[in-house]
């Protein structure tokens, strides 16, 4: 039996369930609320150091990181494959899931809490800067402290409009990839678009369809259509994101999205 910790808003763990539910995989959930801490608990803490969702638990074995827990599956269960059958298509794949990884993951972190976490955390209580400290030291005092400059000041913290640009710019190279083909990876659906597919629905989540809608990225909104109309779609990035925490996130969205387009300005 498959049991995935995981919790609604996160990218990664949507990333998993997209994949996970790709493959016609049964699976456990195990909910792990990280707007609350929980993911900071002694118990989850215990399969997981970093504090951080997913993980896998898979007879017995405890798996960490999303697209190595993607990898995992694709090599444990190989039937219905999300990743091609040739070597230099899967590293087409892999140049994207590493580009997600280090790159996009961030700027996803960054444009969610300075536009819509903040609230909901400030909300249920962030306590003093060194209570913030403690309770999520597993991740570091740097990230923390980021974190909370996040939460703090919005879309004026450090480097948070930087963030904004470097996301933008996949959505560029996203559009510039779907020229030669229909899917990122090639001709078929893979990883690559189960990888990027929770940041582009995180930009829909948060009411900015217009870093791509009216024509700015025409093949990027054909992209993202015709990844909504995939079944696993609504089951692995919609059903487990709480009605309260969805409306949230778009009425959020809605009111920053003046700034951000701004922000993009000339490019908007």
């Amino acid at each position: 039996m498959i049991v995935l910790y995981h919790h609604g808003s996160s990218t990664c763990a949507a990333k998993t369930r997209f994949a996970i539910d790709e493959k016609g995989l049964p699976w456990e959930s195990r909910y792990v609320d990280i707007l609350r801490g929980e993911q900071f608990k002694p118990e989850f803490l215990a399969i997981n150091p970093k504090g951080v969702v997913p993980v896998l638990v898979h007879d017995g074995a405890v798996i960490r990181e999303s697209t190595v827990i993607c990898e995992y599956l694709e090599e444990v269960f190989p039937e219905r494959p999300i990743y091609p059958r040739t070597p230099p298509e899967r590293a087409r794949v892999r140049y994207w899931t590493k580009a997600v990884d280090e790159e996009l993951h961030p700027a996803c972190s960054a444009l969610t809490y300075v536009v819509s976490h903040r609230h909901t955390i400030l909300r249920n209580g962030a306590g003093s800067f060194e209570q913030f400290l403690a309770e999520g030291s597993a991740e570091g005092r740097a990230a923390r402290t980021l974190k909370w400059q996040w939460i703090q000041e919005g879309l004026a913290a450090p480097g948070a409009a930087d963030k904004i640009r470097l996301y933008d710019g996949y959505l560029q190279t996203m559009e510039n990839t779907l020229s030669e083909s229909p899917w990122l990876g090639g001709s078929e659906f893979s990883m690559a678009d189960i990888a990027l597919a929770p940041y582009v629905n995180r930009l829909s989540a948060l009411s900015m369809h217009g870093m791509w809608a009216q024509g700015r990225l025409p093949r990027v909104e054909e992209w993202f259509a015709r990844i909504r109309c995939r079944p696993a779609f609504t089951s692995a990035l919609v059903e487990w994101v709480p009605q309260e925490l969805s409306e949230e996130m778009r009425e959020n969205g809605a009111k920053s999205w003046p700034a951000i387009r701004e922000l993009l300005r000339p490019e908007i």
